[in-house]
């Protein structure tokens, strides 16, 4: 029996648990859009992982105070996060889901996260925002975390999004 179990060891060894308490910040920009009638957008900020699974939840923006839960009926518009997450989960998510945002920046910050999941790696950061009688749009930020240096990368949209920018780094 001992031989089997020193026979996992190296194979127990190498399968990291628990990565370093990180630090998650993302600053979105949901622009001004002339138009006849605007509705706030749904916005769904997530990482996944290489393969596409997701890793963290960051937040989901719906209309969370609708009666009966309908807000959540149009949650479907946010196709990638649905896909990936949401039909799966159930809502309201605790510290994730909260109210549509006007326009305006606005910032999602999660200290202390423990991730077993986000050891190092690459990953990608999906920020998706869609609109009633509106747009729909899907903003990509790849990036790699070594567990030691801070990453801290800057993109936009082009419609329903504006400026979009993401830190990651070791929670002190």
């Amino acid at each position: 029996m001992y031989k089997k179990l020193l026979f996992l060891l190296p194979l127990f060894l190498s399968f990291n648990l628990s990565a370093d308490p990180v630090d998650i910040r993302v600053s979105y920009e949901i622009p001004q859009i002339q138009t006849s009638e605007y509705h706030r957008p749904y916005v769904a900020l997530w990482i996944q992982d290489p393969t596409g699974n997701v890793v963290l939840n960051l937040t989901v923006l719906y209309d969370v105070e609708m009666k009966d839960n309908r807000g959540e009926e149009w949650l479907k518009d946010l196709r990638q996060w649905w896909r990936k997450s949401g039909r799966s989960v159930s809502l309201p998510l605790d510290a994730v889901s909260a109210p549509t945002r006007p326009v305006g920046v606005h910032e999602v910050e999660k200290t202390d996260v423990e991730l077993p999941a986000l050891t190092e790696g690459n990953y990608t950061l999906m920020v998706e925002a869609a609109r009633e009688v509106g747009g729909r749009e899907v903003v990509k930020f790849p990036f790699i975390w070594d567990g030691k240096e801070p990453v801290e990368i800057q993109a936009g949209g082009k419609s329903e999004l504006g400026s979009i920018s993401l830190t990651v780094k070791k929670s002190t």
